[in-house]
């Protein structure tokens, strides 16, 4: 029989945890919890760092875009300019390094799209998604070692359309972000942005 209470945190919390994996970028534990019968359950759970992402249009409303080679699925993949945010980092200062470290361009018109947690079941971080307008470069790209990034900026009409076509496959974290676009450029009064709206079909 299906329950419609909201349902609890087990009454009898952690009992202990153990530690199965540290990195400077996740950790990994396993907490042993006792559920709302009183069985001893097991919980794994990945600690990453808050991640951010950000949607960087020029004043000609050129996204700007990097390509990078994924390892885990041997790939190239076009993506949004992201990363990790530092211990004691906020994020929009993180995301501004970021920007900067892998394009060169910075942005003085930042926008919060919104924050959400990544993956709740297995995962302790949140995202956080921005909006970045007039972007502009000032600096040559300062890589980490061993990252390879080639930037391009299409028109951000013909990248929507090429998302939509399946042409071009984000992670779908970033197809999180082109909605929460989507609800800022509803609500926004500035002309320009409404007008960017309308182009993109958004």
């Amino acid at each position: 029989m299906a329950s419609w209470g909201r349902p609890s945190h087990p009454p009898g919390g952690i009992l202990y945890s153990d530690r199965l994996f540290d990195h400077p970028w996740m950790g990994l534990r396993r907490d042993r919890l006792r559920d709302s019968h009183g069985v001893a359950i097991d919980r794994v759970v990945f600690e990453y760092p808050d991640w951010v992402d950000v949607i960087a249009l020029t004043a000609d409303f050129d996204i700007l875009l990097v390509d990078q080679y994924r390892y885990p699925v041997r790939q190239v993949r076009t993506e949004f300019p992201a990363g990790a945010v530092d211990k004691h980092e906020p994020p929009l200062r993180a995301i501004q390094r970021e920007l900067r470290e892998e394009t060169g361009y910075v942005s003085e018109d930042w926008h919060l799209l919104g924050s959400a947690s990544v993956n709740p079941a297995w995962q302790t971080n949140r995202i956080h998604s921005y909006l970045a307008l007039n972007v502009r470069r000032t600096a040559e790209q300062d890589l980490d070692r061993g990252e390879a990034i080639c930037l391009r900026h299409p028109p951000f009409p013909d990248f929507v359309g090429q998302v939509e076509a399946g042409t071009l496959q984000l992670p779908t974290l970033q197809l999180a972000g082109l909605y929460l676009l989507q609800r800022f450029l509803r609500r926004t009064a500035d002309p320009a942005l409404a007008s960017l709206r309308a182009r993109a079909g958004l």
